[in-house]
């Protein structure tokens, strides 16, 4: 029988919540910028005038601001509260230092606010997902190095033996994220916002994916998982199902993610071998991909009722779903055969997405929602019903924004390769498959739109529980045991 490991110890201190709540209300703030300037770029494609002929206000500015700010700020801010929250209560301790946790929060927004600046204006290496000039690459570096001295230092002093395995998947992924950020974004600065790359042709394209890869691997898979180990435990009040699938689930991933990033590559400059080497990894990568995502979904193996009436673990376990549609949809697209339909395509934008707004996002609001009311001393959100409606403008405006790319995605695949059969020449322009897709961006932008409305419905949300809680908020005693440290 399954039963909650707690460890020994009395109340030995309080936690230091401030800045957790400070991360989860900023993870608001910037999924409502994020999400609202994708929507801006997303009608750019269906009204290009929306640029309104302002170099700053163009797709090719505001792209990579759109990427930065989902993944960096709203995703980061994520994982900075879940981290910090959930570190400290399963070592049932306090954060290493307080002056510290401040300096990784306030250094982690004025980052994010100088990307928001930069980028607009045009400074960037243009490599993906790693595109803030060199001042700022060095500014990250540090609050990094900041962040994972608090995460660390709180660890080596728990007042407990065991280490609970959400804490191994954020320690991954601060471990190796550091590594990438340093290696990718080694350049020779040139001026004050512009740089080279130290690596060239090939070699800086298999550099670049082996970071964007591994920032998807350990940035949002990785350390998403730490959330759903702790998150989805406690929200359903049982202990994880297996603990041991989780140590393999864990020890297999961070082994095997590394080598996939030249699946990204395929039918380029990049030598065939590496190629091959890239799309075997991914396939090998489906089954500790599902194997962690069904621990977490049969983790409610006897309160599956709950599902009816809270939210909360809609969202975690919806996400779970999604997390397992992009983690097939992902190796499945590796393979030459089907890479060679839906490279270049919206097919891949409509997978990214699934993995970003299906995985990501909704993990990510689930624990938000999960945790704030225990920041708060409050009993449960402002409103429960509210849950419930953002719960299902996500998941539609989802479902609406992936199916459009991938039905655009395939028919310009298949329009791409169409040839004669008498003469073999191509059987459409490029400018009528752009014509053909234009449609599909308009049923984009409207899933876009229902996504954003639903973060709207967030903020607000958020906005009343603080209000509802003003004056309540006070330190809170170290617990002597923790409901989601559980084994199997």
């Amino acid at each position: 029988m399954r039963s909650f490991r707690r460890s020994g110890g009395g109340p030995v201190g309080n936690y230091n919540d401030k800045v957790v709540r400070q991360f989860a209300v900023m993870t608001v703030v910037w999924g409502v910028v994020g999400m609202l300037v994708g929507v801006l770029i997303a009608a750019q494609l269906y009204f290009p005038a929306l640029n309104f002929n302002v170099p700053w206000l163009t797709f090719g500015r505001l792209r990579p601001l759109h990427t930065n700010a989902v993944i960096f700020a709203f995703g980061g801010c994520a994982l900075f509260a879940t981290s910090l929250y959930t570190v400290q209560r399963t070592c049932h301790v306090r954060l290493l230092s307080d002056k510290l946790a401040a300096f990784v929060f306030w250094g982690w927004q004025l980052i994010i606010v100088a990307a928001a600046i930069s980028l607009p204006l045009g400074y960037t290496q243009g490599k993906e997902y790693a595109e803030l000039e060199w001042p700022i690459d060095i500014a990250i570096a540090i609050v990094w190095v900041a962040y994972a001295v608090l995460f660390f230092g709180t660890i080596a002093k728990r007042k407990v033996k065991h280490i609970y395995v959400a804490n191994w998947f954020y320690g991954a992924y601060i471990i190796t994220i550091a590594l990438l950020h340093i290696v990718n974004n080694l350049s020779i600065p040139s001026g004050w916002m512009t740089s080279y790359s130290i690596y060239s042709g090939s070699v800086d394209a298999m550099v670049q994916w082996w970071y964007g890869h591994n920032a998807v691997g350990f940035f949002l898979t990785t350390a998403f998982l730490g959330m759903m180990y702790y998150f989805v435990p406690k929200q359903a009040g049982r202990p994880i199902y297996s603990y041991r699938l989780s140590i393999v689930h864990f020890w297999a991933l961070i082994a095997i993610y590394m080598w996939a990033g030249p699946h990204h590559l395929m039918y380029t400059a990049l030598p065939d071998w590496a190629q091959s080497l890239g799309m075997v990894f991914s396939l090998i990568l489906l089954a500790p991909s599902w194997g962690g995502a069904i621990n977490g979904i049969l983790t409610l193996s006897g309160v599956w009722h709950k599902l009816r009436t809270d939210p909360i673990l809609k969202f975690l376990i919806v996400s779970l779903s999604f997390y397992m549609m992009s983690t097939f949809e992902g190796p499945m697209m590796s393979i030459k055969t089907v890479n060679s339909l839906s490279h270049y395509t919206d097919w891949t934008i409509g997978h990214v997405h699934s993995g970003a707004l299906g995985w990501v996002a909704m993990i990510s609001i689930g624990s938000i929602y999960a945790m704030l009311p225990r920041l708060l001393n409050q009993q449960q959100m402002y409103s429960v019903k509210l849950i419930d409606t953002h719960f299902w403008l996500h998941t539609i405006g989802v479902v609406v924004y992936i199916a459009s790319m991938w039905i655009a995605g395939v028919m310009q695949g298949l329009m791409w390769r169409a040839t004669d059969p008498d003469n073999g020449t191509l059987v459409y322009s490029f400018v009528e498959s752009l014509n053909a897709t234009k449609p599909y961006y308009l049923f984009r932008l409207g899933g876009g739109l229902i996504v954003l409305s639903g973060m709207f419905v967030m903020a607000w949300n958020v906005f009343k529980t603080f209000q509802q809680a003003r004056g309540a908020i006070v330190a809170q005693p170290v617990l002597p045991a923790d409901a989601a440290d559980a084994r199997a």
